[in-house]
């Protein structure tokens, strides 16, 4: 992972092509800065959610709580409707910006909202078509509590415009780097989706006025996002303009982004319902425990990709080499920093599988799962980095390429799926989802490559890495003996501490650092 001069420097790139706007988007310092506001806007309601999720299943009981846990998942799933236009307006804004197109802007995002909004008056009336029949014959709602749930899911089906309008909103915001004032707006609504439920308790215990509060939370979301907007680009206030000849680049981009998004959760959760289909629930029970723990590090990376994707945007919105460069630049800098972030957890996870799945939910778990919990902490290693050369694919214009990718790839992965579950348990479906993360990590950073050649500058040593990790994490997962375990951990990771302070980071960025922690110099 060593690089020579300043590829991974958090100080500026100085490259005289680029215009003092466009580095200031595409600084060093700002891409840390933002990576750690994104990840402060995920870990704090999640922080809340441990403590407010024991006091609700406490008080409304497990069939309510299992209701509002749907609420919850309907509310963030609701953003599909978007058609991955929030997504295109993130990259086509990076690209206005760079290009220096920044008179087009309004016109764009007008054009893309509105479109948001007819298709969340589309959503909103599909759900409310659907209410009664997912309340009353695909869900197994108690009879005492069809009619406040069937209430609460009509509720629901009025935020879906205000969820889609958001998205786009936010994609604009995150084109312009101000995950600073979105982490603002991103924490208090975040707490509140946790804490709004617990408020209504005194009054009532019904899921009609949970969901309203929710609700509520999401219209002052919007409003919160409109507003910043407003601030950031204060030409849309001065006028609404439609222009037809953004639609076809936002409806291409955002279709093919779309097939991503809904093919890519698909492989990545259809594990555990073919397990069930195949084995039994408790086999699933086994599987999906160890899966929680691991998919949670999946938050590093995407607070680093959703920083890098409208850098990357704004810098290849120009074709020259110096931008080019400065792109393979932005790349290294995310797979390095992925690498450095979750090596020590996969690792740790490795190391201590059996162990902590022993002390947490008992030998029984610990003894079917381990195995699992250690081939799924390597394919979301495998996952997390393949995320940096999925965004550069689509900061380069070209998400049909990883959508076709996807779709190749489902068919071959489900039936290896199968196969595997038959011929070795859920141990097979494990190993068949970490080889699936691998097989897609590759093909994608090909892509990068083909795309940006001087990105191969730095093939041969990301891969000797890769080929490291691997070795320690087949070497962590075969020791035996806690004393063993503890003192190979804590070599390797103070070996890594080393390789990556003197070897990997430049100066700047251990001054950086060092500052950050409230130990350098402020002079």
């Amino acid at each position: 992972m060593h690089q020579h001069g300043n590829e991974f420097a958090l100080a500026p790139l100085h490259d005289s092509a680029m215009n003092a706007g466009h580095r200031e988007l595409t600084h060093g310092s700002r891409l840390a800065k933002n990576v750690f506001w994104n990840l402060l806007s995920i870990a704090t309601p999640f922080l809340v959610a441990i403590i407010t999720i024991p006091i609700l299943i406490d008080e409304i009981g497990k069939d309510r709580f299992g209701l509002l846990a749907i609420s919850w998942m309907f509310v963030g799933y609701f953003s599909l409707f978007d058609f991955g236009l929030g997504r295109a307006l993130t990259v086509l804004v990076a690209k206005c910006l760079g290009d220096d197109r920044e008179r087009e802007i309004p016109g764009l995002v007008w054009t893309a909202l509105t479109l948001m909004a007819i298709l969340g008056a589309v959503g909103f009336m599909v759900i409310l078509w659907l209410s009664p029949w997912l309340v009353g014959e695909v869900l197994n709602v108690p009879p005492e509590l069809l009619q406040e749930t069937l209430q609460a899911f009509y509720l629901l089906s009025a935020s879906i415009p205000l969820v889609i309008i958001t998205v786009g909103l936010r994609g604009v915001i995150e084109a312009y780097q101000r995950f600073d004032l979105l982490t603002a707006i991103r924490i208090p609504m975040g707490i509140l989706t946790f804490v709004g439920p617990v408020a209504v308790l005194p009054f009532s215990i019904s899921l009609y006025p949970i969901v309203a509060v929710l609700v509520a939370g999401r219209f002052l979301a919007t409003l919160a996002h409109l507003l910043l907007l407003l601030r950031i680009l204060p030409e849309m206030r001065r006028s609404y303009s439609l222009d037809r000849g953004h639609i076809r680049p936002l409806l291409g981009f955002g279709g093919w982004m779309t097939v991503s998004n809904m093919v890519v959760p698909l492989m990545v959760s259809m594990d555990r319902f073919i397990i069930g289909a195949v084995l039994s629930v408790t086999a699933v029970a086994y599987y999906t425990t160890p899966y929680e723990i691991v998919s949670r590090l999946l938050t590093i990376p995407s607070a680093f990709v959703a920083v890098l994707l409208p850098a990357q945007s704004t810098v290849l919105a120009i074709a020259d080499h110096h931008h080019r460069q400065h792109s393979a630049q932005l790349f290294n800098k995310g797979l390095s920093y992925i690498f450095i972030a979750l090596f020590p957890l996969v690792l740790v996870i490795s190391v201590f599988s059996f162990d902590g799945l022993n002390l947490w939910v008992g030998e029984e778990f610990a003894e079917n799962g381990y195995l699992v919990m250690q081939w799924l902490a390597v394919g979301v290693f495998f996952y997390g980095l393949s995320l940096v050369p999925f965004s550069l694919v689509q900061s380069a214009g070209h998400p049909d390429w990883s959508a076709k990718l996807h779709l190749l790839e489902l068919p071959l992965y489900l039936a290896a799926l199968w196969w595997a579950l038959l011929a070795y348990g859920i141990l097979g479906a494990a190993v068949v989802w970490t080889l699936r993360a691998l097989v897609d990590a590759l093909a994608l950073y090909a892509m990068a490559i083909f795309l940006i050649s001087e990105c191969r500058a730095s093939a041969a040593r990301f891969a000797l890495a890769l080929l490291a990790a691997i070795a320690l994490f087949i070497a962590a997962a075969l020791l035996d003996g806690l004393t063993y375990k503890i003192l190979f951990a804590l070599f390797i990771l103070a070996l890594f501490t080393v390789v990556v302070w003197y070897r990997i980071f430049q100066q700047n960025e251990r001054d950086w650092l060092l500052k950050s922690l409230g130990f350098g110099d402020d002079r």
